[in-house]
């Protein structure tokens, strides 16, 4: 834990306990570190709904947490489940719930236990799909969430030890068998690890290491050049300077454009490093072009470079919830206020089309609110609407039927507050890479 330092006076740590071996062991860990510092451990258990007696498994796990002191939650993944790419969605959903757990108990530090042996894995994972230098430096030992920041104390802790410390101390855990179907490629890739001597875990998580440590120079040089170049506007587009992003490096350049077309696309990874080589290349060549990728228009002028979210590939629309919130297109947060007594049916929140313009237009006093986005920018907004067509869309500062409120509340706009907070920010903490160490849990 001291390479995460520093830590509060009394430190608050949250901890993701599966109830396997590995989370138990950070959980037990965890629950001395703090208590010796005066501090105390909360332990968060997601129940993902898709396997019978994942409800009875969470009550476990809270009956371990209880016998070291810790406090704990449930969380339940009540979502649509989908028909492919489950595995993905339950680690996005996972993290989702965690991190809105952390943010209401106030909690900065959620730590995952994470092994070298899952790292090496990720590293050939990721070899597999023919990642870059990034890529190949699996997982980050330190991450920032929304709410707070991801550590992973044990990256550099063979499994096995943990099950050692665990047997040592009397304490019981769970075995997940979803570890053991062969459906997924990880289990597949653990048993290949398990029965070749030739693939070493520590080799392979020390190579990750090395590629981290260039990730981290890489990281702060695209930062620089996005410091320099890209105004993130809060109404979710960007504008780059386009000869600071021709000028740059090209790997540097492509980095920038691919942090960027993620944020305002609502991406949870930059798009393929192909597509996004070919957009260097034409930003750095002569005259104007417009191109969608991640779902975004990229629209270039002799200066500029304006990355707007695509109005295809919209989210479905949401019904408002008055006093609830949401996470919108991986791309607002949205805080719904009461609903406006003006509104006739339900209220709903969708993306702004080229439709609702009309609407719009017949309101000569908006125009200023109109003219302070580039039109490019309108086809991606949030917007309010009910069954007689369009009702509020903040950030052009119109409400039907009445002017813009001075100080925009819930009571007349349904929208209490809405907050540009991409799924994968354009800048976010860096990557986080711990020294080197051999890890002794006796």
């Amino acid at each position: 834990m001291a390479a995460f330092a520093p830590f509060e006076a009394r430190p608050h740590v949250a901890v993701a306990v599966s109830g396997g071996g590995d989370s138990m062991a950070l959980l037990s860990l965890a629950a001395g570190w703090t208590r010796a510092r005066g501090g105390r451990v909360t332990a968060l258990t997601v129940d993902h709904g898709l396997r019978a007696g994942s409800g009875l498994e969470a009550a476990r796990v809270a009956a371990w947490a209880a016998a070291l002191g810790a406090d704990h939650a449930t969380l339940s993944w009540t979502d649509v489940k989908p028909e492919t790419g489950i595995q993905d969605a339950a680690r996005q959903a996972r993290y989702r719930l965690l991190d809105d757990a952390c943010r209401a108990r106030g909690i900065l530090h959620l730590l995952v236990a994470h092994t070298r042996d899952d790292q090496a894995e990720t590293l050939l994972l990721r070899l597999r799909r023919g990642s870059g230098p990034d890529g190949l430096a699996a997982m980050s030992a330190e991450r920032e969430l929304a709410s707070c920041r991801i550590l992973r104390p044990f990256l550099g802790v063979p499994r096995a030890a943990l099950r050692d410390y665990l047997r040592a101390a009397g304490l019981d855990w769970l075995e997940d068998p979803s570890n053991l179907d062969m459906r997924f490629a990880r289990p597949r890739l653990r048993r290949r690890l398990d029965g070749d001597d030739d693939l070493d875990p520590a080799a392979l998580a020390e190579n990750a290491r090395r590629y981290g440590l260039a990730r981290v120079v890489l990281e702060r040089d695209t930062d620089a050049l996005l410091a320099r170049c890209c105004r993130l506007d809060g109404a979710g587009f960007a504008t780059l300077v386009r000869a600071g992003i021709a000028g740059a490096p090209r790997d540097l350049a492509e980095r920038a454009l691919g942090r960027v077309i993620a944020a305002v696309g609502g991406l949870i990874y930059p798009p393929k490093r192909s597509r996004l080589e070919r957009l260097a290349a034409g930003i750095s060549g002569a005259g104007e072009m417009s191109v969608t990728l991640g779902r975004c228009h990229v629209v270039t002028t002799a200066d500029a470079v304006g990355v707007y979210r695509e109005s295809r590939n919209a989210p479905a629309a949401v019904a408002h919830v008055p006093g609830g919130s949401i996470f919108w297109d991986r791309r607002f947060r949205v805080v719904f206020g009461e609903r406006p007594h003006a509104a006739h049916g339900d209220l709903r929140l969708e993306i702004l089309r080229r439709a609702h313009w009309p609407a719009l237009a017949q309101r000569p006093g908006d125009a200023a609110g109109r003219a302070m986005l580039p039109a490019a920018a309108r086809w991606g907004l949030p917007a309010l609407a009910d069954d007689h067509g369009l009702f509020a869309v903040p950030q052009l500062q119109y409400v039907r039927g009445r002017e813009w409120p001075k100080t925009a509340g819930g009571a007349e706009t349904g929208i209490r507050t809405l907050r540009f907070e991409p799924a994968l920010a354009v800048s976010g903490g860096g990557f986080g890479v711990v020294p080197a160490t051999d890890v002794s849990l006796a």
